[in-house]
């Protein structure tokens, strides 16, 4: 019988995943990462496990989430990026370190309550879209290894969420009806900038919000504390709606300007993690998304990491993913390093 380490975050969807997998034919076991002093996923896992019969322990992975997911999210802001710490999170966290504990303990696979489907084909294991396009979360996946797909089970990719609550709830999972976690974990006010500070202890110096012309309209709180896009809180009255367009970190300014100075079609990114194929060797047509919230647009995706878009795109941001899809299969993903400046259109919305 193969064994089956189920991720357990206390959350409704690992613990139908775990039910799922155990009924199944699996010989199962729980575990729950504590990664944050301020919650406690056992809590609500433990009584889930208890309820399924299966053996369930907590491994301390504090440190390891430290210096993988919380250090390099601080560094990407202060260099002026707005990064994605749940990927890096999935990377070398639940698909690193819980993996490699599993495989240690003599687990075939570790489980997560993740929706989306892997499958192997041609000796590559490729990952596809879930049944519930809502709830489809391949863009937080698509920077897995092969290595760590091979060892992964997803049981929630063909079932919607709301079968996954009814299947809670006709199993008596106290947790049938949690809401989903819709913060960063280890920030659940949201303030990423506050705590920034409060974690570095470091004062970071205000400075100039400049218009497109280069115009000084404001003072701002630190360039790092500002995201592409970004409307609310920036504290100035410019007689029309104002976005962060640009940021100069070494120059320490904020530039800003009207939604459609957002639009740009070409984007470079680096540290790619190709799918179907070991390396991506001639132009490929796809579609992809610069966000997760974007719908996924047409684009062409090249060898040198870049992707052209038929179409422009909004708030494309340095320090996020990039995921290119052939229909429902992900082919890669990268993370976005330039965007680059060419003709926009302010009518083209997603």
């Amino acid at each position: 019988m193969e064994k089956a380490l189920i991720a357990m975050s206390g959350g409704v969807d690992s613990s139908v995943a775990a039910y799922l997998m155990l009924r199944s034919g699996y010989d199962c076991g729980g575990m729950t990462m504590q990664l944050c002093e301020m919650s406690d996923p056992a809590a609500d896992a433990r009584p889930v496990a208890d309820r399924l019969q299966i053996p369930f322990t907590v491994l301390n992975g504090t440190d390891a989430f430290q210096k993988d997911v919380v250090q390099p999210f601080i560094h990407a802001y202060e260099q002026g990026l707005t990064p994605n710490p749940c990927i890096r999170c999935n990377q070398f966290i639940k698909f690193g370190v819980l993996l490699e504990q599993a495989l240690n303990l003599g687990y075939d696979y570790i489980v997560t309550g993740h929706y989306a489907r892997i499958r192997k084909e041609n000796d590559r294991y490729l990952l596809y879209k879930a049944a519930d396009a809502q709830k489809d979360q391949t863009y937080f996946l698509a920077g897995l290894t092969q290595h760590q797909l091979s060892h992964t089970k997803l049981p929630l990719g063909e079932i919607t969420k709301e079968q996954v609550r009814q299947i809670a709830l006709e199993q008596g999972f106290l947790n049938a009806r949690k809401k989903d976690s819709q913060d960063i974990c280890f920030i659940p006010d949201g303030d990423f900038a506050g705590f920034i500070r409060r974690y570095t202890g470091r004062e970071y110096p205000g400075g100039d919000f400049l218009d497109l012309s280069g115009k000084v309209v404001g003072r701002h709180n630190g360039a790092f504390a500002y995201t592409l896009g970004q409307r609310k809180g920036l504290g100035i009255a410019l007689g029309e709606p104002a976005y962060v367009c640009a940021k100069d970190m070494g120059k320490n300014t904020v530039t800003v300007g009207p939604n459609e100075a957002l639009f740009r079609k070409t984007l470079m990114a680096t540290d790619w993690n190709w799918l179907p194929f070991p390396a991506l060797t001639e132009p490929m047509r796809v579609t992809a998304k610069a966000r997760y919230r974007h719908i996924e647009q047409p684009a062409t995706v090249y060898p040198d990491g870049r992707v052209e878009f038929d179409e422009p795109q909004r708030a494309m941001t340095p320090g996020q993913a990039v995921v290119v899809y052939d229909g429902d299969m992900v082919v890669g993903s990268g993370t976005i390093t330039e965007v680059l400046k060419g003709a926009h259109n302010g009518n083209q919305h997603l």
